[in-house]
């Protein structure tokens, strides 16, 4: 993600988390940050069709944000943009990789587990609508070297 990509970022964050969505100056000081933040797009016909970011401080990950428009859910997308934050997370040296998602949004969580990620915690009425939060785990220190979702789990 750069800096020409925060205005049409900012557009979807709107259209997908209308009720949750950053405020347009949060992307832009989020990639002020370059030492512990790194964000990505994705494109389709060079329109932005997803996008994810990633805070690292040693010896902690967590994801940020991770966004795809339906119309493009189910071909890969976050899946390509999950893949990329854990690599970051691994470069960076990371043991652990966080993240909360919403209780209501299996498909989520079902990326997630695919991924490796468990859930650790639960934060009650974390989301401004009263949703609870799932604070899942994926630890980079143990028997998986990969970034990509296990062969058993995949649809």
């Amino acid at each position: 993600m750069t800096a020409r990509d925060i205005p049409a970022v900012h557009e979807l964050e709107c259209r997908l988390f209308p009720v949750d969505a950053w405020p347009l100056q949060m992307f832009v000081d989020e990639l002020s940050q370059a030492e512990t933040r790194h964000y990505l797009v994705a494109e389709h016909a060079g329109t932005i069709v997803g996008y994810a970011g990633l805070m690292c401080m040693q010896p902690i990950a967590d994801v940020q944000t991770i966004a795809v428009v339906p119309e493009q859910e189910g071909k890969g997308i976050g899946s390509a943009l999950l893949t990329g934050l854990i690599r970051e997370s691994r470069s960076r040296h990371a043991e652990d990789v966080l993240l909360e998602v919403r209780a209501d949004n299996p498909r989520a969580q079902q990326l997630y587990r695919r991924f490796g990620f468990e859930q650790i915690h639960i934060r009650p009425r974390y989301y401004r609508d009263g949703v609870d939060a799932l604070i899942m785990r994926l630890r980079l220190t143990g028997a998986r070297s990969d970034t990509t979702p296990r062969e058993a789990d995949r649809p």
